[in-house]
């Protein structure tokens, strides 16, 4: 039983666009590539470079928001008596707002939302942290980043200048003359009008920041989905990157891997997913749009059996507003309805508890790493609920089940049970090769083709193979050497 579910819920995270692990996969890629790349390309200096570069970059992206969203609930919720778990997004809309109080299952949780809608006050206050939460962690990450850079920056120097000295100390027990700077200094007079390394980095830093009232629009998405969230960070390493590239190498450089990166992290893992979800479609009559949780779940298995369905998906569709989806949705009358509790455990609806791991010790580590939610515990009424997707799913279950019908009227000779088998089976089939495509694809073009790419453009001419950097630094070393400010 626990690796079918661990591996549904695998499936389901590498699908989900609102998941970091299929972005710290594409990019754990992305930074091997990279950093194997420029082995080949350069020396140790260059791959150590990139090394710090790629992976420490990777660690600051995926983890410096939700570590500074943690401290700061500490310093600014917590402090002042605010639940941080409370979705700010839920005030949106004062009746379900009022729902989500009356349905709190917890007098906890009952008197945290209390206390936020008590007053006008604080009512702004609370909405006044979140947006302050969320400017704040993303700018501590982005800092973060740029300390990254200018320890990255300083390290190459370091061991580019150690390095250099060594040699040139070994040389000079052979040559007291010095006469090996003529032929150091050969070849960098191309590099004459380059800037020293380092000379410019972070020359600017300004941020453009607008004393404004938070009312989160057009700007929500990008606060509460963490992948959007990092495309703000991104936005900024990709700028500094460019703008602030040590030599015209780098920045070629970066702007080849850049762009790669933003299409294939960002702009087509979606798309790739669901051109492949309706290719599917169309050739074999099945919808995979839901989650992977739920295709290979028995609530679904037990659903399309269920000859009362189509009046289940019915009476939901028959609920016109959305303050009456919620409320049907928190009611724990309704606990066992299919698509409340399919979008449980799709991640929709929030609920208070997961299952206690169970088993032996990987079965209880797998389950830790994959937590299995409780579909009969109550909704955590703190969390926002995207009611636009919880009616996507009595859609797609109604189109699945006029497709499983369809599928049996053109079979003969079978038992509904035997049918019903072959069905799901070919359905979690096809759900599990559109991941796996979906991730594959972008694997494939961050990881392979984007580092064959930048290894082509450094091997296309002899100027471009060697370091550009490290030949910067040994050339303004050589001259410091020569005028007498480094004793060898």
């Amino acid at each position: 039983m626990i690796p079918v579910i661990s591996a549904s819920k695998i499936y389901s995270t590498l699908g989900n666009e609102n998941s970091l692990i299929p972005l710290a996969i594409k990019d754990i890629a992305n930074s091997t590539g990279l950093t194997a790349a420029s082995y080949i390309a350069g020396d140790q200096a260059e791959g150590r470079d990139r090394f710090i570069d790629e992976f420490g970059t990777q660690a600051i992206w995926l983890f410096g928001i939700p570590f500074y969203k943690k401290l700061l609930d500490l310093g600014m919720f917590k402090s002042i008596g605010y639940d941080p778990k409370v979705d700010v997004r839920i005030l949106k809309n004062p009746d379900i707002f009022k729902k989500a109080i009356e349905h709190a299952p917890t007098e906890e949780i009952k008197a945290s939302l209390e206390k936020i809608g008590k007053s006008q006050k604080n009512t702004k206050l609370f909405k006044g942290l979140s947006f302050g939460k969320f400017v704040a962690s993303t700018f501590l990450t982005i800092a973060s980043y740029y300390g990254l850079t200018k320890f990255r920056h300083h390290n190459t120097e370091k061991h580019i200048k150690e390095e250099f000295l060594k040699k040139q100390a070994e040389l000079k027990k052979g040559q007291p003359q010095n006469p090996q700077f003529s032929q150091l200094s050969k070849g960098f007079g191309q590099l004459q009008n380059v800037p020293t390394a380092f000379g410019n980095v972070h020359k600017n830093t300004s941020s453009n920041n607008k004393d404004q009232n938070p009312s989160f629009t057009g700007i929500q998405d990008f606060m509460f989905s963490p992948t959007k969230n990092l495309m703000i960070v991104d936005g900024s390493i990709t700028a500094e990157r460019i703008f602030e590239s040590r030599n015209l190498q780098d920045t070629i450089g970066y702007i080849v891997k850049e762009g790669s990166f933003w299409a294939f992290m960002y702009l087509l893992g979606g798309r790739i997913q669901k051109h492949v979800e309706n290719s599917t479609e169309k050739k074999h009559n099945m919808n995979i749009q839901l989650d992977s949780r739920v295709i290979e779940s028995d609530e679904l298995k037990n659903a399309l059996k269920n000859k009362e369905l189509p009046a289940i998906l019915q009476a939901f569709k028959d609920l016109k507003t959305d303050v009456n989806i919620y409320d049907f949705i928190c009611n724990p009358l309704n606990k066992d309805n299919v698509i409340v509790k399919m979008a449980k455990m799709s991640d929709i609806i929030k609920v208070t508890d997961n299952k206690t791991p169970t088993g032996g010790t990987f079965s209880k580590f797998m389950q830790k790493l994959f937590p299995q939610k409780d579909l009969n515990s109550a909704v955590d009424t703190r969390a926002y609920v995207d009611l636009d997707q919880v009616k996507g799913i009595n859609e797609k279950l109604g189109k699945l089940y006029e497709q499983f019908n369809t599928f049996k009227s053109k079979a003969a000779g079978k038992s509904e049970d035997e049918l019903l088998t072959a069905f799901l089976k070919d359905l979690k089939k096809y759900k599990r090769i559109s991941v796996l495509k979906n991730i594959g694809a972008c694997i494939g073009a961050l990881g392979v083709v984007c580092p064959a790419i930048m290894l082509a453009l450094r091997f296309c001419s002899k100027d471009n193979r060697e370091f550009k950097v490290k030949s910067q630094i040994e050339e303004q070393l050589a001259k410091d050497i020569q005028s007498g400010k480094i004793k060898v």
